[in-house]
């Protein structure tokens, strides 16, 4: 339960480790930090949920992945400016008894999310 992430690198067909991320809470327009952190080997959040169970609360959020540092870290020849640079995702959480999984694929191009389990 809580909340957590997941980041797949769909151009090399792996999980984006090494990837920077923000969290923010954005309740009332203002977005306020809560934790930064750098995907591990398996493309996740190192110190497991990003909120446990017990934390979460309803309201609004953001993730930020540094989607073009990312790229061109694995050595890709991106254009400048490039064409996502960083994927901001804003989400709602409404019943934070339940868990509330945010999973990006991306590439240097494009980019997917949806609500995970």
């Amino acid at each position: 339960m809580g909340l957590s992430t997941h980041v797949l690198d769909t151009m090399h067909g792996c999980p984006a480790a090494g990837m920077a991320v923000e969290l923010f809470t954005t309740a009332g327009g203002q977005a306020e930090p809560v934790k930064s952190f750098v995907l591990n080997h398996d493309g996740r959040a190192p110190d497991g949920p990003l909120y446990d169970s017990s934390s979460l609360k309803r309201g609004t959020f953001r993730l930020v992945f540094d989607v073009a540092a990312y790229f061109k870290a694995r050595g890709v020849a991106l254009p400048e400016p490039s064409f996502l640079d960083k994927v901001s995702i804003d989400f709602g959480i409404a019943e934070p008894q339940q868990h509330y999984h945010v999973p990006l694929l991306v590439s240097p191009w494009s980019y997917s999310t949806y609500r995970g389990s």
